[in-house]
């Protein structure tokens, strides 16, 4: 029985709708690709499900997508014998699909603060099919999900509402025709559509067919009524299993971009065919651009799997891991089962091989970079360092390879940029100097303004300055580095000389009264009052015991909603200080003094005081007494 609805889109897509049509003017094109990227998907999926279920797909059928126009009616249709769609997955892939990401594309438009906005952000948000409104001002969509004999169409002008009923449909697949504008009538011919299609999607491993010219008269004009043929407008050979030789960059540079979405070329492009044992080639591409979803962990797309060229799944998971998911590419294996499952894949030898030697690759072109290309590789380290970090953290295996590939801001620094190497950071240690020494903030300015930093400024120690979240996590799998252990200035005691530990050790006996009055008074704050050698300007400085996780990452646990260990901080005394000097333990406002010495210390390292109203009612009262 047929039915018919009408429905409003969600208010996000209403939105992008008016974007598409009023706002967004460059690279209009990039509709058609779009829609070819979807029919080569569909084709791809209804190959796949065949695999298990033969009856989806007739021996002898033709897989490709086919393009049309009517010059009389204005409209541009592009169809494929794909996997088709049910009535309920029309209303969700296309009356609700992205929304989140939809709602971010239309921030994302509107904080561009641009008249002619950047198209190619379309293919990152997943929102790609309502370009179609760019160029048109209704679009209808017919399709029948493959196995079943009921078909589907939608319809709308992008204005607020669509329609969707049933129908008959005597073909498997979708078609998507484009009732397109007075004004963009180009894409009506044939020599303009096969540009953008040899653009975009020439790698496109199944054909792209269109109508061919007409044979021409004695008189060189198109013949009338001759039936024409369809042909393939596209090459449709996988680039990745043509010789690297035959290849140019623009060619690489095209089928990144259809990966990618990235309209800049990429820092690196990796091609391997491996033979032997196992059969597969890689085509790895390393961007230049961080996208927009780099610090979604959960996206695990980016790597694209085909086995024999049959598309698989795009999974990265199983082929890089997280530390490494904004490399794109394609791997193709010729051993893998073309039934392959996630389940399978997770145990899969080959798999773990392919994956460990695309591992290599990526950090061996990475090192080159580093050594030979130290200003890409720095451009390449401001996007995407943070992510590389995590690969100390996650991949033991390849610690070693990582670890030099890491930059950091130091106290020799003139700015916040992260350009230090470890091996850097070693050949400038001062003669004797045993430790790495680092310190661990929420920002830059916090850590370089702390005063656990007095100490070795006068000594002039160079001090790592960490204020990326995964440098609490970096630190504590790093351990060491060249048999040099890596100490945070915060944490512990420091190593002082022989004549230094002498001096503190008389300074600790005649300032004993004060500490353990401080110690009493504090006692539910501070695990222990101690004189300290770290200070040299500041009165005092809250420090963690060896073996406690510190402040930072007390915070930023708290902050990731997770319970962080109830641990007391160390108070640390300068007695060279005036207002150390001045304290006096018999005095009736020695316990306010005590306290805004400790909510002081914590101030400087960027912590937040437990009572601030307090700590400004303190201060008021002896400022005035």
């Amino acid at each position: 029985m047929s039915k018919q609805q009408t429905h409003a889109f969600q208010t996000e897509i209403s939105q992008l709708l008016d974007l598409m049509i009023n706002s967004l003017y460059s690279q209009k094109e990039i509709f058609l690709r779009e829609l070819i990227s979807n029919s080569s998907d569909a084709i791809d999926k209804r190959r796949f499900e065949a695999l298990t279920d033969a009856s989806l797909l007739n021996d002898d059928e033709e897989l490709a997508v086919t393009i049309t126009t009517d010059s009389n009616a204005k409209t541009l249709t592009i169809s494929d014998n794909g996997i088709g769609m049910s009535y309920d997955e029309v209303i969700e892939n296309i009356g609700t699909i992205a929304r989140s990401g939809t709602k971010k594309f239309v921030e994302a438009v509107k904080n561009s603060g641009k008249e002619d906005a950047d198209v190619s952000l379309i293919g990152q948000f997943g929102v790609g099919f309502y370009s179609v409104f760019m160029v048109a001002d209704k679009v209808t969509l017919t399709t029948r999900k493959a196995g079943t004999s009921e078909g589907t169409q939608w319809e709308s002008d992008g204005k607020g509402e669509f329609t969707i009923e049933t129908i008959e449909k005597d073909r498997v697949g979708t078609d998507i025709t484009l009732h397109l504008r007075e004004e963009e009538s180009e894409y009506l011919e044939d020599f303009r559509l096969k540009h953008i299609i040899r653009t975009y999607s020439e790698h496109i491993s199944l054909p792209i067919k269109m109508l061919a010219p007409a044979p021409l008269d004695e008189d060189g004009k198109p013949q009338e009524d001759v039936e024409r043929e369809f042909e393939t407008v596209n090459s449709g050979t996988a680039i990745w299993a043509r010789p690297k030789s035959e290849i140019s960059d623009q060619e690489y540079q095209n089928f990144y971009q259809s990966l990618s979405y990235d309209m800049e070329p990429p820092l690196s492009t990796l091609h391997h065919k491996v033979e032997g044992n196992m059969e597969y080639t890689s085509l790895l591409f390393i961007p230049k651009k961080a996208p927009f979803d780099l610090w979604n962990r959960d996206n695990k797309k980016g790597i694209k799997l085909y086995v024999r060229r049959v598309f698989i799944m795009d999974d990265a998971e199983h082929l890089l891991p997280h530390y490494l998911r904004f490399v794109k590419g394609v791997i193709d294996s010729q051993d893998l089962p073309l039934n392959v499952s996630r389940e399978i894949l997770q145990s899969d030898r080959d798999i773990k091989k392919i994956k460990a030697s695309s591992i290599k690759r990526v950090l061996d072109e990475l090192t080159r970079l580093a050594k030979n290309e130290s200003e890409q590789y720095q451009e390449f380290w401001s996007e995407f360092g943070q992510v590389l970090k995590e690969g100390v953290v996650e991949d033991m295996a390849n610690k070693d390879k990582i670890t030099p590939l890491l930059r950091f801001a130091t106290t020799q620094s003139d700015s916040a940029a992260q350009t230090v190497s470890l091996d850097d950071y070693i050949g400038r240690m001062q003669e004797g100097q045993e430790a790495i020494y680092y310190i661990t903030a929420e920002s830059h300015q916090a850590a370089k303004g702390s005063p656990h930093l007095e100490v070795f400024a006068k000594k002039g120690i160079e001090v790592l300055l960490l204020c990326d979240p995964v440098d609490e996590w970096l630190v504590n799998s790093l351990g060491t580095y060249n048999d040099k252990p890596l100490k945070s200035v915060t944490k512990g005691d420091l190593s002082l000389s022989d004549e230094e530990k002498k001096a503190q050790e008389e300074q600790k006996e005649e300032l004993s009264s004060l500490t353990e009055k401080l110690q009493d008074v504090l006692s539910e704050a501070v695990k222990e009052v101690r004189l300290t050698y770290r200070l040299t300007e500041s009165p005092a400085c809250l420090v963690a015991d060896e073996n406690d996780p510190g402040a930072n990452m007390e915070r930023i646990m708290k902050a990731m909603g997770q319970d962080a260990p109830s641990t007391k901080p160390i108070l640390e005394i300068n007695p060279e200080h005036a207002l150390i000097k001045k304290l006096d333990t018999n005095s009736d406002s020695f316990a306010d003094w005590a306290q805004v010495l400790f909510d002081q210390a914590a101030l400087s390292e960027g912590a937040q005081i437990k009572d601030p109203a307090n700590y400004v009612k303190l201060v008021n009262r002896l400022l005035v007494a």
